[in-house]
């Protein structure tokens, strides 16, 4: 009986083991790192943000490549990636970079622009109406939207935007004609 026992626990194990992996592997999959994430090709949500400081609206980059980034103050690995968003905007200042704060703290999202010398456009949406508009769940995400308005590229989590792969493909946007 015991012998049993030890062998249909092990099957569970198993089981439960091979469980937990093909779901890693779905979440994986699901959270849109791959090439072809649903939104590839899409026309980009339109919006209009006013944050009582600014109003700032996707519709006044048509015709330009934006990376619109979702971020807070209070993220570390936002905090973690933006000297290299930064230095990104400074070797292709051709790009036009967005960014969407999430913070409810005016006060807080003002001190990480300074203490971080932000130097591109940021607003900041409280609400989060326009990061779940993108679908996005969990910050920082990046979209980069074509000249004719379409997501070319999704990016999840931090990145290190001097990476080469993304320069290249970022620079080929650039060129591209739409």
């Amino acid at each position: 009986m015991q012998r049993r026992q030890k062998s249909t626990c092990g099957a569970i194990g198993r089981s439960v083991l091979f469980s937990l992996v093909a779901g890693a592997l779905i979440l994986g999959i699901g959270c849109n790192r791959g090439q072809l994430p649903r939104e590839l090709g899409e026309p980009a949500p339109a919006f209009t943000i006013h944050d009582g400081a600014q109003t700032v609206s996707l519709s006044q980059y048509r015709g330009k490549v934006v990376v619109v980034t979702f971020w807070a103050s209070y993220c570390a690995p936002c905090m973690e990636e933006f000297p290299s968003l930064l230095a990104l905007h400074q070797r292709l200042p051709q790009l036009n970079i967005l960014g969407v704060s999430i913070d409810d703290n005016a006060q807080a999202y003002r001190n990480f622009l300074a203490a971080y010398h932000v130097d591109f456009p940021t607003v900041r949406d409280p609400s989060q109406e326009v990061m779940h508009r993108y679908g996005t769940v969990q910050i920082p995400e990046a979209y980069v939207i074509n000249r004719s308005g379409h997501i070319i590229r999704k990016y999840v989590s931090a990145q290190d935007w001097n990476d080469p792969e993304i320069y290249r493909t970022l620079s080929a946007a650039l060129s591209a004609n739409h």
